[in-house]
């Protein structure tokens, strides 16, 4: 499961390294360029929900087997791409592959373990979600370079194949078989839910990805505050369904359980940090500092690293700190990440300062995410384990959906869409994305201090 769950979160990355590549193979605008990264994500986030609502209705394992095998035929689909747009298509196939695999992660770990074992296999799991973020970059960065048969930025993709197929094999055969039915009826599919969710999720992201480069026209603000519109509809839809009775793609009794709203925030927050950070640093490493891919991906080696040592062993620091951790974790991300655009300020490679801020920055957020996850879904009880895991996974994922299009925006803006030095340099284009990830982090720093109070 953490195969599998690792390719996902691979593929949300690794594409990072590889985009100046693929933008001048395929020709593709900066817009384009933000779709492939975000478009894998865009219907992940919007379909992971219903995805693990069909774990629940036809079998966890054969759900998981099925969107595996759809994420490997997407992936050989994005390898073989020719233009920009068959790229973004089949990236999107390959987001609802995964929308249909992971979901089943979290509710096999809530199914299947119990006490100190489902914290390991959670902290497993978180240590697995943002290591597989940087360890994206630096495989990214390998393969492009490598050049394998004369694929160039193509391998990113098809070295998924073989992957996903070793993994069918192995999951037919690992992976617990599904109960038989009970007399339970099936829960319904909410699809007035489904298609409130993906419009919610697209008038946001979507003008967040192409307003910059079109000038901020008028439809990308009636979008952006259509989105709110429709989210509040959502949010009526769904408690209309409970109340009689039905099964709400996201059950207000979900968001009630103690300690979900304050993850949900925190969570949204550190994810789209992590997406946002990645992005823009990749940007300016490659096309403001011409480092080659190789050298890009090596880059992020000291973060994951930093982010696996801590993710793994946080539970075992001593009680009287476990408190402390996430508001502590949101602050070393922010003094991380304004490190960094300090640090790469001048233009020049940040020397030892870079990869001090660099190990801040995955240490503080692995104490942002891990511990958050672990003990929201401490206490969810198995009944509700499919729509807490759908919800904070969704949540995980419109995270990285909007660092990448809000901070990516942002530093685009100041380069200009092609990546080319604009108006501003790449390193104070850098900087000002550093300040605002800062802020950002804050946001989580304060919400994890208020919680702490209470």
């Amino acid at each position: 499961m953490l195969a599998a769950q690792f390719m996902a979160v691979l593929d949300v990355f690794i594409v990072n390294v590889a985009a100046p590549t693929v933008r001048t193979e395929l020709h593709a605008s900066g817009a384009a360029l933000q779709l492939v990264v975000a478009g894998y994500t865009i219907t992940y986030a919007v379909l992971l929900i219903t995805g693990a609502r069909l774990g629940d209705r036809h079998g966890h394992r054969r759900i998981i087997l099925t969107g595996l095998a759809a994420f490997t035929a997407a992936s050989l689909a994005c390898g073989l791409a020719r233009t920009s747009g068959q790229l973004i298509a089949f990236r999107m196939t390959q987001g609802a592959g995964a929308a249909l695999m992971i979901p089943q992660v979290l509710s096999l770990v809530q199914r299947h373990f119990s006490g100190e074992a489902r914290t390991r296999a959670l902290g497993a799991y978180a240590a697995v979600l943002a290591v597989g973020a940087a360890a994206g970059q630096v495989l990214g960065g390998l393969l492009v370079s490598a050049d394998l048969f004369g694929t160039g930025w193509r391998s990113v993709f098809l070295v998924n194949v073989p992957v996903g197929l070793a993994l069918l094999a192995l999951g037919g055969r690992a992976l617990p078989r599904d109960p038989a039915r009970t007399g339970r009826p099936a829960r319904a599919l909410d699809l007035p839910g489904l298609v409130l969710l993906g419009g919610a999720v697209s008038l946001l992201t979507v003008p967040l990805v192409l307003g910059q480069e079109q000038d901020w026209p008028l439809w990308s603000w009636l979008c952006m505050a259509a989105s709110v519109a429709v989210f509040v509809l959502l949010y009526v839809h769904e408690s209309a369904l409970a109340r009689r009775g039905g099964d709400p793609i996201v059950a207000p009794r979900v968001l009630r359980l103690p300690g979900i709203g304050t993850a949900v925030l925190r969570i949204l927050t550190v994810m789209a940090v992590n997406a946002g950070y990645l992005f823009v640093l990749t940007l300016h490493v490659q096309g403001g500092l011409g480092y080659s891919a190789l050298r890009a991906g090596l880059t992020f080696a000291t973060t994951a690293v930093s982010f696996g040592a801590v993710g793994l062993t946080w539970r075992r620091w001593p009680a009287r700190l476990q408190p402390a951790l996430i508001p502590a974790g949101f602050a070393l991300t922010a003094a991380g990440t304004l490190g960094t655009g300090l640090a790469l300020r001048h233009g020049t490679d940040g020397g030892i300062g870079l990869y001090a801020a660099f190990v801040t920055t995955g240490a503080g957020l692995a104490l942002g995410f891990g511990p958050t996850l672990t003990r929201a879904l401490a206490g969810v009880r198995p009944q509700d384990a499919a729509d807490a895991s759908g919800l904070l996974t969704t949540v995980t994922q419109l995270g990285q959906l909007v660092g990448v299009a809000a901070f990516g925006t942002l530093f685009l803006g100041r380069t200009g869409s092609t990546g080319t030095p604009g108006p501003y340099s790449s390193a104070d284009a850098l900087l000002t994305c550093a300040c605002a990830l800062a802020a950002a982090a804050v946001i989580g720093a304060v919400s994890g201090l208020v919680r702490l109070r209470r």
